[in-house]
C-alpha cells in the first residue's frame, strides 16, 4: 500500500523560507549509540536552515524502524 503525504507545506516553520520542497531521501537517526536508517522517507526540507518536516506517515515508518520503539508492547483496554 501506498501512503500519501497529508500535509502540503509552502513555507519553512523555522526561517520563514518558500524554498521547502517535498523530498525523497533516506533517512538516517541514532538512539542509544544505535545507527538505523529509514529507506525513501517523504518529508519536507528546507536547503535554507535544513530544517525537515515529518508528517503522521513518515513518523510512522521512523517509527517501524527506530530501534527505541522495537520492545514497546501495546496494551489493549480489557471489557
Amino acid at each position: 500500500m501506498r501512503r500519501r503525504v497529508i500535509m502540503k507545506i509552502t513555507y519553512c516553520p523555522t526561517c520563514g523560507s518558500r524554498e521547502i520542497k517535498l523530498v525523497v531521501r533516506n533517512w538516517h537517526g541514532k538512539f542509544k549509540d544505535v545507527e538505523y536508517t529509514v529507506p525513501r522517507l517523504p518529508h519536507y526540507s528546507c536547503p535554507k536552515c535544513g530544517e525537515k518536516v515529518f508528517d503522521r506517515n513518515a513518523m510512522s515508518k521512523i517509527r517501524e524502524h527506530s530501534p527505541a520503539y522495537r520492545n514497546t508492547r501495546v496494551y489493549s483496554k480489557s471489557a
